[in-house]
């Protein structure tokens, strides 16, 4: 598929949107492909972010565009990780018990107030809501209508991007986990 240039020096639009998933950081959204290339519309920066993303399965290349947060970014083919993990020999900043069970009951029932996560942990989870907040897993997203009109919380794309979700709809299905821990 042949994509048109972009701007006075002839650069091909194919290129300069590799370049920008290569050099992103976090997943880069169509809306901030068209504010660089203003010449190309949502439809067709897509249809060439869905050809990269084809080219580099296709080819066996140790790297790979997924589309993860409502964005596209450029990662390593997952059956590399474990060279990875040995040339970096760095432990990933992992969540504690505790931290999964709260952030976990957030992403399935959420919005959801402080109050409800407590009765359904049947502990206090001020620290830990501090924590996931700092972290940009967690936020504020509004209040309740109810009296006192407490917080209530939802998680956040960077939550997604954590646990390598598209959306919230990649999170498994309460069944499975009911079924695991009726099998224990």
């Amino acid at each position: 598929m042949k994509f048109t240039s972009s701007g006075k020096e002839g650069i091909n639009q194919r290129i300069v949107i590799e370049a920008l998933l290569f050099v992103s950081e976090k997943p880069l959204f169509i809306e901030q492909i068209r504010c660089v290339l203003n010449d190309l519309d949502s439809t067709g920066i897509r249809m060439i972010l869905e050809d990269l993303k084809a080219e580099y399965l296709n080819s066996n290349r140790a790297m790979r565009i997924i589309e993860i947060a409502g964005g596209f970014q450029m990662v390593t083919a997952s059956q590399l990780s474990a060279y990875l993990k040995k040339f970096y020999q760095k432990t990933p900043e992992r969540l504690s018990r505790p931290t999964l069970e709260t952030l976990s009951i957030i992403a399935y029932k959420q919005p959801i107030t402080r109050m409800e996560i407590e009765n359904i942990r049947g502990v206090d989870v001020s620290g830990i809501m501090k924590s996931l907040i700092n972290r940009g897993l967690l936020r504020i997203a509004g209040r309740k209508k109810v009296p006192g009109r407490p917080f209530v919380y939802a998680t956040t794309r960077q939550f997604l991007e954590y646990f390598g979700l598209r959306s919230l709809d990649g999170l498994p299905k309460m069944e499975e986990f009911v079924n695991k821990a009726q099998a224990k």
